[in-house]
């Protein structure tokens, strides 16, 4: 029988899969397409080099890293809540 992985593996992976896709849209904001792309090849690099990394709680601190460094490199917003009026 195969090990059950625990719910906390699959929601700090979507939060990965949520930090990989917030990055690449923030990129947009960079306006000459080669610093774009090698923006990209680089946060893509980023992401190759930490996958093989299975403690939730190193995933969790390289997670908030990344959101704290990508809000200081490139400039995006947050997706607030709809308010209902």
């Amino acid at each position: 029988m195969l090990p059950i992985a625990p719910l906390r593996h699959f929601i700090q992976k979507q939060n990965v899969f949520n930090l990989y896709r917030l990055a690449i849209r923030a990129s947009r904001v960079i306006p000459d397409p080669i610093a774009r792309k090698e923006t990209i090849s680089w946060i893509r690099a980023e992401f190759e080099r930490n996958k093989h990394i299975t403690d939730l709680d190193l995933v969790e601190d390289k997670l908030r890293a990344g959101r704290r460094e990508l809000g200081q490199v490139l400039p995006y917003r947050r997706t607030q809540p709809h308010s209902r009026s």
